[in-house]
């Protein structure tokens, strides 16, 4: 992280990163086979740092849902902006490709453990045949959500982020908001009556 943020590029080899940093490649070679997976490391290693942290503190556990989310991004995007430098040179360009998906593996599976644990089956509407597509649209909708709020942070000019967190904060309320029951049957209801009209006035 320190050569990419100071040198503006990654070592063209791990042979020649290791000359830089007087070490045998082949320490190199015993943790990673390639500077993708140190990458992945990398991004994985800030979001179990951000996890640990939260978990470590007992006011943490006294949080709903709602908040233990928000906690995490705002925890997660304060480590992110410590290495701004690193993590932007690292996704410049990328932001819309699959490359960029691949660096986040690691780190995305840790993310959809943390949302599994949050218990979000408690917002999954009983209905046959749709549990497993409710939970599984849950954890991918909090992805994309991520990975949106990523990209506007990349873009963020203002004062400590600011408009980050405030996106964070709506963006989050909004999603938890969607997930009410009463709004979820309200638009099931409708959605039952528009097709009923639809079906007798055939």
């Amino acid at each position: 992280m320190e050569y990419v943020a100071e040198f503006k590029t990654k070592p063209l080899t791990i042979e020649d990163f290791s000359k830089h940093y007087n070490f045998d490649s082949k320490t190199f070679y015993i943790h990673f086979s390639s500077f993708t997976d140190l990458q992945k490391f990398i991004f994985k290693t800030i979001l179990d740092n951000s996890i640990e942290v939260l978990k470590s503190s007992v006011e943490f556990e006294t949080f709903d849902n709602r908040n233990k989310l928000i906690s995490l991004y705002f925890t997660i995007f304060e480590n992110l902006s410590l290495n701004r430098d690193y993590v932007a040179y690292t996704l410049d360009g990328l932001e819309n490709q699959l490359k960029a998906l691949h660096i986040f593996s690691d780190f995305k599976n840790n993310f959809l453990a943390f949302i599994n644990e949050l218990g979000f089956e408690n917002y999954v509407l009983n209905i046959d045949g749709f549990e497993n597509i409710q939970e599984k649209t849950i954890k991918q909708s909090a992805w994309l959500q991520f990975l949106f709020i990523m990209k506007f942070w990349l873009n963020d000019t203002s004062e400590s982020f600011e408009k980050t967190d405030i996106l964070i904060e709506k963006s989050i309320n909004t999603s938890f908001d969607l997930l009410d029951h009463s709004f979820l049957k309200s638009a099931i209801d409708l959605g039952k009556f528009l097709y009923k009209e639809q079906i007798q006035s055939r």
